[in-house]
């Protein structure tokens, strides 16, 4: 039932628009794109010759290899179509759950019609179950969804492989391992933020081990998957470094609670696996200059800039040559028109 959809891909990708798009992320991403903002497009749009579905629900995907790979190659024939700048990729899509679910967290799906992606129902039990998690140290990484997500990259491994374009022009992006403290959060609930004052000790340790299998997973993921020598992918964004981090739960810490319970374990990541990117929703102006201080730290992505002192985001970012992608369209318009510096390191789609 794939066939006729990736041949369609392969024969709609052209080797020269996909360079010359990959050439200007690459301009951009090593700092010398001149221009107020970074917009990038292909050079011109390619219709599909074949009928492609218009949607696939994610919860049917979730229990069909087949449809999940017809889901993912369809955002790849989308990009065609509308000639935008967003690099080809794909991924084993089975949302926020993966690590949490390899601790043993029960997932929780959402209604098919709201076609969104399943999160983790905390563990019961708070600090005693934590401590359980502890004495056992590092789970079978293929607990949970953890055997689900390996074989479906491996199953995208070999779909892609007799063609040499989509083999060359379609990056496998890693799944949705979120960041240390997110995961520590749904895994523990939101009782970790007592826990903080109340247990701090015992905090850090979990966050160390979450780190560890996070890094054990993401080299797994590597095996079969591995990262490009150059710029990698995320969300259709090229970013310098292997991994694309999720920072959401920082939004609730203090600067001071930042540098003690997420900084030191996103450091570690970023050292071990070739440095990345930072994703935040919500407010992070507090501790940004905290996260930007991380060694191999290239870009960083957040959502909701409303919630920002941009001007503090923006000092301790593209000030420091690190990028901003995909920032909201008028956030950055607004910026410019203040009369604000981006340096060419802010991306944003028109």
């Amino acid at each position: 039932m794939l066939t006729p959809y990736l041949e369609d891909l392969e024969n709609r990708i052209v080797p020269e628009t996909e360079e010359a798009l990959l050439a200007e992320w690459q301009n951009f991403s090593h700092g010398h794109f001149r221009g107020a903002l970074f917009s990038p497009a292909r050079m011109r749009a390619s219709p599909p010759q074949v009928e492609w579905p218009e949607k696939i629900f994610v919860n049917d995907a979730l229990n069909d290899s087949h449809l999940m790979a017809l889901q993912q190659f369809l955002g790849c024939s989308r990009s065609l179509e509308t000639a935008d700048g967003r690099g080809f990729g794909i991924r084993a899509n089975y949302g926020t759950s993966i690590l949490p679910s390899i601790f043993g967290a029960e997932l929780f799906l959402m209604d098919r019609e709201l076609n969104t992606l399943p999160a983790a129902r905390h563990l019961p039990g708070g600090a005693d179950v934590v401590r359980r998690i502890l004495d056992k140290g590092v789970p079978d990484l293929r607990t949970g969804q953890g055997a689900l997500v390996l074989e479906m990259g491996k199953r995208f491994r070999e779909l892609m492989r007799p063609y040499p374009k989509i083999s060359q022009y379609i990056q496998m992006i890693h799944p949705d391992i979120q960041g240390p403290l997110d995961v520590c959060e749904s895994l523990w609930g939101s009782s970790l933020f007592l826990e903080l004052v109340d247990e701090p000790d015992l905090v850090k340790s979990f966050l160390g081990l979450i780190t560890e299998t996070y890094i054990r997973f993401l080299k797994e993921w590597h095996q079969f998957a591995p990262p490009h020598d150059g710029l990698n992918l995320h969300w259709g964004l090229f970013h310098r470094g292997t991994v694309m981090l999720r920072d959401d739960s920082a939004m609730n810490l203090s600067p001071e609670m930042y540098a003690e319970f997420a900084e030191p374990y996103n450091r570690r990541i970023l050292a071990e696996v070739g440095g990345g990117a930072m994703h935040f929703c919500g407010r992070g102006d507090h501790y940004i200059h905290l996260l930007c201080a991380i060694p191999g730290l290239y870009g960083v992505n957040l959502s909701q800039p409303q919630h920002n002192d941009m001007e503090k985001i923006f000092q301790s970012t593209v000030d420091r040559g690190i990028v901003l992608l995909n920032l909201d369209r008028k956030a950055a318009e607004a910026a410019l028109e203040r009369g604000r510096d981006l340096k060419g390191l802010v991306q944003s789609f028109e």
